[in-house]
């Protein structure tokens, strides 16, 4: 088995010279000293410890660090605080609106220093090349920051699937510790197509993201069987023994789209082993950055819920690491690993009074004092949204051939914000169309292919978003190639990908001719390059517009873009139609 040449301290050109300072033969760069060490090794909370740093690395951890010490070591006093790892945020998705850059200033001030995100959304939009630049803006930077490869599980053929070759030129790189996430329900339907490529990162000796949401017994023991080793979907306690007990790692969802710690907290008391239990965010909008945090909030959450402080902090910091064999350089405080670590009042308050990361104090007191580096797109990258050519209002026309004053419809129902149903309605056909009807709640939904088949549609009828009036439209769909766009008149639809298609990326809410707000999305057309705190303000100006438009749920963007996706039920679009996500087929507006 192919094992990836992760970098460590061996491999390292300053290696002689952390050795040297643990000898005591040269004095260290960095010393924290006199505090206490959460050992997330063994639990042990160990008084009177110092820590002393070479460069990036760890080169003493004990009770003697003075012959590691010299005049030019910066020597701070950390008595009565407690030193931690830095945290490690296992799963998340990076490529959603906000820029990495950006992203970091906040993410980092509270101790996070090791970030693993999905690149799904990109790969069906630009390929392996923009892929690899995005990984581009993820190095050099102050924290370190990895990905896992597309498995591009998608309801569009199109967009679906990664060839061996580029997955091969993905899994050989030491960024790439995985393949991401991949659908259980297609894996079961098509394990012709995911098979082969779970066996090539299998071979790599990196892991294989899984989402098993809704399978249990036999269906989830067959995905497990296919190669699968970790899971983040589980909501109760219950899920997560289950997949526990069927030998995977289990992540625990805090963050923007799902908040699953408190319901899952309950199994702090099963008397469990907790070493492969993870906590991820699995997504952080720029509002809840700005107003809440990053990876502090979710330890700081699951000890306020119960857990023992020193699980809350070993599940996102070893336990993570050692789930993607990154234990070697990352995830404890211990010679020859990375010097990542915070300093905090003591193991029950995640509050960071310093934060360093790579040898280097990058926050004190939640002020940044490193800046994440900004990234140079390619032109590709920067111009990703292609249509044969501006779309018209007739392109949103459903015509209907055979005469009749009604027709049987599939509606996508949708029920929550995120799940939908499929409903079969008996509509009007007036004038040969079947027209929008916002007194019944029946609005057109179109999927617009921006990549493979530039500007083919497909428009359907979705009942559940209220809009009295205008269009909502997006260019970061999920798990396709897609514009998608929600509107009550095929003019302001038409109005809203058009003016997408002029920005190269966005979000647009377009009401009688007018954008009445719009975030640029100009990165690949999934991320913006204004600033965070900006984008966190055109997201609130978006709810506030929808809302005041009839929109019942909370994040507009979020239930428009989950339309196209392949992971949530029940009934989805694209650009080639509607798909029952029960049984993978692709159906037609009409019931025959």
């Amino acid at each position: 088995m192919k094992r990836y040449g992760l970098l460590s301290i061996g491999g390292s050109d300053g290696a002689q010279e952390v050795i040297n300072v643990t000898l005591g033969k040269q004095k260290a760069d960095l010393a924290l000293i006199n505090g206490k060490l959460l050992n997330v090794y063994t639990g042990e909370l160990l008084d009177h410890y110092s820590v002393t740093i070479k460069g990036e690395w760890i080169a003493y951890a004990g009770s003697d660090p003075e012959d590691t010490i010299g005049p030019n070591t910066n020597v701070i006093d950390v008595k009565g605080k407690t030193i931690i790892p830095g945290l490690i945020d296992g799963h998340t998705h990076l490529v959603w609106l906000s820029n990495v850059s950006e992203f970091l200033k906040y993410a980092m001030t509270g101790g996070t220093t090791t970030i693993i995100t999905e690149t799904m959304e990109i790969f069906p939009v630009t390929g392996y090349e923009g892929v690899i630049d995005f990984l581009g803006s993820l190095s050099d930077q102050p924290i370190k920051i990895f990905a896992t490869a597309p498995s591009m599980v998608s309801i569009s053929k199109k967009a679906r699937g990664i060839s061996k070759k580029t997955l091969r030129k993905l899994l050989s790189r030491d960024d790439i510790l995985g393949l991401g996430e991949s659908y259980w329900q297609t894996v079961l339907q098509e394990p012709e197509e995911y098979l082969p490529i779970f066996a090539e990162t299998l071979q790599y000796g990196k892991r294989l993201e899984g989402h098993s949401a809704g399978a249990k017994k036999e269906k989830l023991m067959t995905y497990i069987v296919s190669g699968i080793s970790s899971c983040h979907e589980p909501i109760n306690a219950e899920e997560v023994l289950e997949r526990l007990r069927l030998g995977i790692h289990v992540m625990i969802r805090e963050g923007s789209i799902r908040s699953d710690l408190a319901p899952i907290s309950t199994i702090k008391d099963a008397g469990i082993d907790f070493r492969r239990l993870i906590l991820v965010t699995d997504g952080v909008e720029p509002g809840d950055l700005l107003e809440k945090g990053y990876m502090e909030v979710v330890v700081q959450k699951a000890i306020d819920l119960g857990f023992d402080p020193v699980h809350a902090i070993q599940m996102a910091t070893i336990n993570v690491a050692e789930y993607f064999f990154l234990d070697g350089v990352v995830g404890g405080v211990a010679p020859g690993k990375y010097a990542d670590m915070l300093v905090i009042p003591n193991p029950g308050i995640i509050k960071a009074e310093y934060v360093i990361s790579k040898g280097k104090i990058i926050a004190r007191d939640g002020n940044l004092l490193v800046s994440p580096r900004k990234h140079a797109f390619s032109r590709d990258s920067l111009n990703s949204i292609h249509l044969s050519s501006e779309l018209k209002p007739s392109d949103f026309t459903l015509s209907v051939k055979k005469r009749s004053t009604h027709i049987n419809v599939r509606v996508i129902d949708q029920v929550t914000d995120l799940v939908t149903k499929e409903l079969i309605l008996s509509v009007p056909v007036i004038d040969g169309e079947i027209r929008s009807d916002v007194r019944k709640d029946i609005l057109k939904v179109a999927a617009v292919d921006r990549r493979y088949s530039p500007g083919k549609i497909f428009v359907g009828l979705i009942r559940g978003f209220h809009l009295s009036a205008g269009a909502i439209a997006c260019s970061a769909a999920w798990d396709t190639s897609d514009i998608i766009v929600v509107g009550e008149n095929d003019t302001d639809m038409a109005g809203a990908v058009n003016r997408i298609y002029e920005l190269q990326g966005g979000a647009v809410v377009y009401v009688n001719g007018e954008v009445l707000a719009e975030i640029p999305l100009p990165l690949f057309g999934v991320m913006t390059d204004m600033p965070i705190e900006m984008l966190a303000k055109r997201m609130e100006e978006i709810k506030q517009i929808t809302k005041d438009l009839g929109f019942p749920f909370d994040d507009p963007l979020l239930t428009l873009v989950t339309l196209t996706g392949a992971a949530i039920p029940f009934l989805r679009i694209c650009e080639e139609g509607l798909v029952n996500l029960k049984d993978g087929k692709t159906l037609g507006l009409i019931v025959d």
